[in-house]
Parts: C-alpha cells; structure tokens; sequence
C-alpha cells in the first residue's frame, strides 16, 4: 500500500520543530509497563529508566511539510491520514484487536488484521506539530458492546506511553498516594460509586432505551481502555469493575471542577474569574463561508495532546441495524481521554459542538449536585453527539439528568442548514445551550448570528437567566464589567476584531491574538500593571508579572493560557477536517518555553521543551 500525500499549490518549504527535549517516547520510560494501580502506589517518580517503545507492525500517516498562503508569517503544515502503510516508519503505531479462536478472548496483534474487531493508528508528530494523531475503527460485523470495549482496548494498546505521561502530569496523587482517605477524596469516591450504581440499575431496567444503550457503550469503552493498559483484558460480564480513582478522573476532568466545590474540598480550590476557551463562529463576508473556532484555555501541564477520529459501527439498540448519526468523530484531545474534553467536535451527522465554561457562582445551586438521578457531563456529551440529528435533538438528548457538574455554553452549528452566499436563514443553523446547576436554558440564535455575523463565546453566560441565577451579579458589583458579558475585555476584543476575519487566515489570527502589552482592551483598572496576559483571546497568563498587585486569582502570574486552536468550515467537516495549532499564542508575544519558565519544576512529562509550533491542517484518508 502507498502513501499519496495531494499537492497544494503554492506552499512554500517550512522547517518545523519544537527544539530540545527526548525522543517521542523516551520522557514515559517511567515504566510504561507498570499499571496504574501500581502507581498509585508509589511515592517516588523518577526512579525508572528510559526505553523506546517497540514499533513491530506500524502504519503511518502521510505527512508533507508544505505551506499554505495563510499570511499569518506560518508556514501550514499539512497531514494526511493514511492507514496500513510503511511498517517501518518510525513515530507511527498501529494495531488491531482480534477474537482469538482457540481461547475466545480477546488480544492485541500488530498491524491492521482483515478480522479485527477494532484497530488504531497512531501517528506521533509532538515533537514536530505539538500533536499526535490517533484513527480508531470499529469493525460492524461484531455487536455493538464487543465493538465498545475493543475500542477501548486497542486505543490504550497504541498509547499506553502517552497515557503514562498524562497522568503523571495531570493527575498523580490527585487523590491518591497520601490522600485517599482525606475527607474530600472519601466524598468523591463514594459520589462516583453511588452515580455508577445508579446508572447501571438504569441499564438494566432500561435496555431498549437508545440512550442508556449509548451511556453502557461508553462505559465499556472507558473499561476496556482501562483493562488494556493494566494488562487485564476480559470482556466484562455482570457489572463494570471501573475504578473510581481509575481513568474514569480522566474522563471527568471538568466535572471535577464543580465537584470539588460542590463537596467541600477543603485544597485550593475554583480560581476567581478563571477563563476557561475562547469560541468564535464567524460568517465571511457575502456569508460565503461559516468559520468555526475553540481555543482552550487550561493548565500548561496538559498539553499533551492528541487530535482524534472515531469511526464506529453502533446502532440505536443492541438488536437494531440502523447507524447511530454520530458513529464518525475528528476531535482535540488527551491521552487516556475517550471524548474531547476542549470541546470541539466535527461529527458525521453534519453537526459540529463546541463550548466554553461559565461555571457557578452561586453556593445555593450545588444542593442540586446529586449522584443518584444524574448522568456527568462527560457522558452526556457523548451521548448527544453520537445520536442527534439536529441542534435541537442534540439540547433534548444533553438536558436529560442534569449532574450540574461542567457548566457550560455549548454552540451546536448545524452546517446541514448552511449555504453559502444565502443571507435568510432563520433557524437552526445555531443552537446555544447553557447549563448550571439545576437549570438549562436553550434558544435557537440563527438569527443573531446572521444579524451581527459572528457569535462569540468566552466563559460568561449569555442568556439573563443563568447569568442571575449562577451568581454573576455579586461579581459584577464587587469587581466591575470584568465579569460583564458585554464589556469584558474578550468581549470588547471579538467585537472590534471580528470585522477584520475576511478568510481562513485572518480567523486564526484572530483566535491566536494575544498583544496584551499595546492593546488598550487588555488593560484592566486596579491592578499593577494593568496590562494582563489574561486579558486576550488566547491567554498568556505566565507572562503576567509575578510581583504585580490584581483584583482577584484569575488575573494573577500562573501556568495557565490559550494552549491550542482549532477551526474547520463548511468544506472541512464534510471529510472531517480541521486547522490545528498546539501550545500557548506567541504570534505578538514570546512562545512558551518550559526551561525558561518560572514553572520549569512542573512535572511536564513528553512535553516540547519549546512551544512554537505552526498551524496544521488534518486530513484523514
């Protein structure tokens, strides 16, 4: 089989690299064979030695390094997915899971096996992009569950190393090694059991419902990524045995955030006012062309990161034929993470699903923050995306068993309602959803957005009734228009800038934008200095001085910022395609460079030491 990468015109030669730091694998030597519950054991890091990661029956993608007129000063760096090809390539993985017939269990084989059940392709360019790339398929002719679980299986099978790093990065001793028996880790632990308990007893008493068969998917997705990489694979039989300290942190990662408020962790707890994405979705002019962009805004240690596809075969019951809409996923992700988490999805169905964090403010809500009767975040993202048609059904799907954990503003687009040049649509184009505790409040916004051509998003509610009742109103008054949703300085900033995004180029300049230190917008009143790397599409909040004086724990000198962008269009996510750039914006400011940090101390396991990667376009074949 041979790798045909298509030739773009025009594009000019680009060097690319992240500079210093090891070879792809060698930072998760730190025993990629031991398994997590080892590590939980363990109090000590670095006692461990480095080794490569054994490549024996590898595909590849097709990568050619050649630019794009994008005018940002950026070379574009174009990959092309490509499975099965050139075993001895280095950097690429791949490999299938197949029922073996003799034991009738499952095993991991090298290579893509004309009877796997599930395969993955692994192509590793951080080093080079900032990103791995991961395509993952179900084979339909298995039932559903079997399908599930492979998936699982054979995605920790390909990045067992990055999985590793993650964690360590991310969450090592996050209730772990001297903290399993702190008040707030016994809360937690028992929320997780008592909500996984629930949810199985649904399962069971409804196992014809196309949403609980979707939510016992997953779970047997996440059980096989976990029985895969402690080495323990045997489909489940009876009840999940999901470790609640387990991957399953992964997987909620941002439900955790109102959970540790919610059961009264005692640690350090939600940073005031901290931002968390910048969204744009954007008409050209003429309305010739609808962009849509997601900066995430998060903590530098997780830029580990991975663009996915999932290409499964699930129908809307176990004894049903007909395809789930959204079987097809191209999304930004983590290692060890079985949905985006950013988010930003192109899906199959036509839709694409994005949001940024509004949290809340209010303690009054988290009383509705129960285990028993709600269904977490992250499942049901998952859930809508794979069986909504429209925005509509996507609000209805997600609004069912609010957990109030992972408060969001979720912008569905609906590019099956998009044609290009037309300037009468009047709905269903855009769905904004916003979820708090106890409350979700949906409207269509088509209108709004052909009106005023863009809609922008940047952690502050939009609709009144969420604002008011998440507690924004105390903020306001205590701290000024910061917490505004007109007259923050994201606000201000997409309002003037917006009109200056003519094409593609100009987009992701725009999600890129961070000129704190000359933009008057990014000044804020009472604090010294004024200007803040916070304070800009894409933060750079490392770059803040660490010895100013600030009005509250957002605006202060951390490890935090915009840590990537990515946009598609409506030709893009007919073949699931998007531009990405990984780590911090250093287009008007210097890049992020761990060794020259103030946070170098940080655990930062497979990272570039250098973060000054160009935009690159990802396309699957």
């Amino acid at each position: 089989m041979r790798c045909c990468c298509d030739p773009v015109p025009s594009f000019p030669s680009a060097t690319t690299g992240a500079g210093g730091g090891q070879s792809d694998h060698q930072a998760c030597s730190l025993a990629h064979h031991r398994r997590l519950s080892e590590r939980d054991r363990q109090t000590e890091t670095n006692r461990h030695t480095h080794r490569q990661t054994e490549r024996r029956g590898e595909g590849h993608m097709c990568v050619g390094v050649r630019g794009q007129g994008l005018g940002l000063g950026l070379p574009l760096l174009l990959v092309l997915a490509a499975v099965g090809v050139s075993p001895s390539a280095r950097g690429h993985l791949l490999r299938s899971v197949v029922l073996d017939e003799h034991s009738g269990r499952l095993r991991v084989v090298g290579g893509l096996n004309p009877h796997s059940i599930a395969w993955a392709n692994l192509t590793d360019r951080i080093r080079a992009t900032g990103w791995s790339f991961l395509e993952i398929g179900t084979n339909g002719k298995y039932n559903d569950s079997i399908q599930a679980y492979a998936a699982g299986v054979v995605e920790a099978a390909v990045t067992q190393p990055l999985i590793y790093m993650h964690w360590m990065n991310t969450m090592f001793n996050y209730c772990g090694p001297f903290k399993y028996k702190t008040k707030y880790c016994e809360k937690l632990r028992n929320y997780i059991e008592t909500n996984l308990a629930w949810m199985e007893r649904q399962m069971v008493k409804a196992k014809e419902d196309e949403y609980w068969y979707q939510i016992r998917l997953t779970l047997l997705q996440l059980q096989g990524l976990e029985d895969s990489y402690n080495d323990r694979v045997s489909f489940p039989v009876g009840k999940f045995s999901i470790n609640p300290f387990g991957f399953i942190l992964f997987q909620m990662g941002g439900d955790l955030e109102d959970l540790e408020t919610a059961l009264n962790d005692t640690n350090d707890g939600v940073v005031t006012g901290s931002g968390s994405c910048s969204a744009l979705i954007k008409l050209l002019p003429g309305n010739k062309e609808l962009l849509v962009a997601h900066d995430t805004w998060s903590n530098y240690q997780t830029m580990l990161r991975i663009i996915k596809k999932y290409n499964f075969s699930f129908s809307y019951s176990a004894n049903g034929s007909v395809p789930v809409p959204g079987n097809v996923q191209s999304f930004s992700s983590y290692p060890g993470v079985i949905f985006s988490g950013d988010d930003f999805y192109i899906l199959s169905s036509g839709l694409v699903t994005l949001e940024t964090t509004i949290g809340n403010n209010n303690p009054d809500l988290w009383k509705f923050v129960q285990p028993v009767g709600s269904v977490m975040e992250w499942l049901r993202n998952i859930v809508a995306n794979r069986l909504a048609k429209n925005g509509e059904q996507w609000a209805s799907i997600f609004k069912r068993f609010n957990s109030g954990t992972y408060n969001n503003q979720w912008m569905i687009v609906d590019y099956n309602y998009f044609i290009p040049g037309r300037t009468d649509i009047k709905e269903k184009l855009l769905t904004v959803l916003e979820q708090i505790p106890g409350q979700i409040v949906v409207r269509d916004k088509t209108e709004l957005l052909m009106r005023q051509g863009y809609w922008p998003s940047y952690n502050i509610p939009y609709f009144e009734e969420i604002f008011n009742l998440s507690g924004n109103l105390p903020l306001v008054a205590q701290y000024g228009d910061w917490f505004t949703y007109d007259k923050n300085p994201r606000a201000k900033i997409f309002r003037r800038n917006q009109t200056m995004v003519t094409d593609m180029a100009s987009m992701i300049k725009l999600m890129r934008y961070n000129d704190y230190l000359h933009d008057p917008l990014s000044k804020y009143p009472g604090c010294d200095p004024s200007s803040n790397g916070e304070n800009s599409i894409s933060s750079r909040s490392d770059l803040t001085p660490a010895n100013g004086t600030y009005l509250f724990p957002a605006l202060e000198h951390r490890s935090h910022g915009g840590t990537d962008m990515k946009v598609t269009s409506s030709e893009m996510y007919k073949t699931f395609e998007m531009i990405a750039i990984s780590g911090p914006a250093w287009d008007q400011v210097p890049p992020f460079q761990w060794s020259k940090s103030s946070y170098s101390g940080l655990i930062h396991m497979g990272h570039p030491d250098l973060w000054k990667f160009p935009p690159v376009m990802v396309r699957w074949s």
